[in-house]
């Protein structure tokens, strides 16, 4: 129970935390701009610090306790979605401010986003606090056409567009645990309140979360409806391409080659091979982790892996720590970044040897 509390007062503080990263170009919050974040940096990394760890301690007892009661981890979903979707979205990444700016761009402005750059708009306030706006759209075209929904939804006011983006990432989460719970119960805990996938989806509003949900409903449906299945894939892949890797696990599946728990971990495999390559195209951003977390969690058993990706997920939300820290991505804080990451993995398998050496 005092993890449950730790939790859910930790998620509270990390919502309030955020807003201390107001951006000073976003004349939308004005009112409730500090620069705190950029003026304090050395003290919003000891607090970023102590939030995250605080985050996977307690959710690391939750993982582990014996037996748990389906309908507290549920009333506990529900909560840290309510407490998050408040939260100040552009803490971690501006992701979201790129996603309303192409959506701007494509039906308000009715232009072309992949040809049209959102900076050509010189007049329009977005492009004040919006990164990469000297781009073309960034993301599929299913994945635009998703984005009218929280556009029109905003009615032109952008505090109430954001918190509708931010509302519609939200229930992409909800309907990707509800399908886990629906594949397998067991696998709700370890994805739907891993610190990393709650900070990624409910804070920073990351569209990876719906690629991952529309990849989920092909694999469930391919049994039973298996048109309104291919149909889910490719929209998935026309919203970040990652899940193009997933084709040949679809097929095999489709064609009863592969079954049972055997689908998840090859497409949990090929989900990690994606990951692992990332950095070649940009780099290796911790939301991406999304990717294979979500097929883990329904691989039965497994403990050890799951709890090794419990700690991996720590590291990779700890790279966030020497910008944070130091304000510039140059110098030493590419390898700080990389040493961040492996560290908790590194002693919880350093921990797991230690165990086997007293025992023996």
């Amino acid at each position: 129970m005092i993890s449950f509390f730790l939790f859910i007062f930790s998620l509270i503080l990390f919502s309030l935390f955020s807003y201390g990263f107001i951006d000073p170009n976003l004349i939308y919050f004005r009112n409730i701009f500090t620069n705190f974040a950029f003026q304090q940096r050395e003290l919003t990394t000891f607090i970023y610090g102590a939030l995250v760890l605080s985050l996977f301690i307690s959710f690391y007892f939750i993982f582990k306790k014996p037996k748990f009661d389906f309908k507290n981890i549920r009333n506990l979903i529900i909560l840290t979605t309510i407490i998050l979707l408040f939260s100040y979205p552009a803490t971690l990444s501006y992701d979201i401010f790129n996603y309303i700016t192409t959506a701007k761009v494509t039906f308000h402005y009715q232009e072309n986003p992949y040809i049209v750059f959102p900076i050509e708009f010189v007049n329009d306030p977005y492009i004040l606090f919006t990164r990469a706006a000297n781009k073309t759209a960034l993301y599929g075209p299913f994945w635009i056409l998703l984005s009218a929904v929280p556009h029109f939804a905003g009615l032109s006011n952008f505090v109430l567009t954001l918190f509708s983006f931010k509302a519609f990432i939200a229930l992409f989460y909800i309907g990707t645990v509800y399908l886990l719970q629906k594949i397998d119960r067991n696998a709700v805990l370890f994805f739907a309140l891993n610190p990393l996938v709650i900070i990624e989806t409910l804070v920073s509003a990351h569209n990876d979360i719906v690629m991952i949900f529309f990849a989920l409903l092909a694999f469930y449906f391919i049994k039973t409806k298996k048109l309104f299945s291919i149909f889910a894939l490719i929209g998935s892949i026309l919203i970040k391409v990652g899940t193009i890797f997933l084709v040949p696990v679809y097929l095999l599946t489709l064609l009863n080659k592969v079954k049972g728990e055997k689908v998840y971990i090859y497409a949990t495999i090929s989900m990690f091979f994606v990951f692992l390559l990332s950095p070649l195209r940009e780099e290796l951003y911790p939301w991406y982790a999304i990717w294979f977390l979500a097929f883990v969690s329904l691989i039965p058993g497994r403990e050890k892996m799951k709890e090794l990706l419990i700690f991996f997920s720590l590291g990779l939300m700890l790279r966030y720590i020497p910008y944070m820290w130091s304000g510039n991505y140059f110098g030493a804080t590419p390898l700080v970044r990389n040493l961040l990451m492996v560290i908790p993995p590194i002693l919880y398998l350093f921990s797991l040897w230690l165990k086997r050496i007293y025992r023996s």
